[in-house]
């Protein structure tokens, strides 16, 4: 839901610390061949704008809920700076609830002018692995709760795993030797389909990663008390933090 919650008088929401100001999880990987946008939240103009990112080269979803894709009419400026529609690369079940949510970007465009609706080109992926703007991509399954699975992905030595409760047996190999791991750690208290912090300290461990850092936390998580106490290759992620990824 974001953070400050809408309506919410907890000392996180009012507190006015910048790095308990949560907009809805996305990164941006700057690649060799240009900038690649995991997830569409619907804070993504707002964040382009704060980070300055002005061109996005391709989409990758890591799944389908409201949260992660609902921004995606923002792209609608990237098809003129690019000169062609906006790559999009998801699992079939991603595509599905992108057509449904979106059917006006996939409708005829008839008498429409240009950038009435966002154009976008769907590649479907899988768990194999691929190249995507001049780098691997490897995706990770995760287990989303009883009845989802999403996906992480891994560029390079940088993992990026969020919503996810647990890792199957077969994801476990493609974290290993990781310089940065950012996980999913939504809250204290345990949670049906995402990592509480002490069950994504316990992975974190496991993976063992150079540094690993906590994301999609709600406002049960405060900042600066959270943090320190962490173990020193850990710590949460906040709005704006920039990782060199070479």
């Amino acid at each position: 839901m974001g953070v400050p919650v809408v309506g919410c008088g907890c000392a996180v929401c009012q507190g006015g610390d910048p790095r308990n100001q949560r907009t809805r999880c996305a990164v941006v990987l700057g690649l060799p061949g240009g900038n690649l946008l995991i997830d569409t939240p619907p804070d993504l103009r707002m964040q382009l704008l704060r980070e300055q990112v002005g061109i996005v080269h391709s989409v990758l979803y890591t799944h389908g809920h409201a949260d992660h894709i609902f921004g995606l009419d923002e792209l609608r400026l990237q098809q003129f700076y690019l000169g062609h529609p906006v790559p999009i690369y998801c699992e079939p079940i991603v595509e599905d609830r992108i057509r449904r949510s979106f059917d006006y970007a996939f409708d005829e465009p008839g008498t429409r002018h240009a950038g009435a609706i966002p154009q976008l080109e769907m590649h479907r992926i899988s768990t194999d692995p691929f190249e995507l703007l001049g780098s691997r991509v490897t995706p990770i399954r995760l287990q989303h709760g009883a009845g989802l699975q999403t996906l992480g992905f891994r560029v390079g030595d940088v993992a990026y795993c969020t919503d996810a409760n647990a890792i199957p047996a077969e994801s476990w190999p493609r974290l290993g030797g990781l310089k940065v791991f950012i996980l999913d750690a939504l809250r204290v208290r345990p949670h049906p389909t995402h990592f509480s912090l002490d069950e994504a300290v316990a992975v974190a461990e496991r993976v063992n990663a150079e540094q690993t850092y906590f994301t999609h936390m709600n406002h049960e998580v405060d900042h600066h008390a959270v943090n320190e106490r962490l173990p020193e290759s850990m710590a949460l992620a906040y709005d704006g933090l920039r990782i060199k990824l070479a």
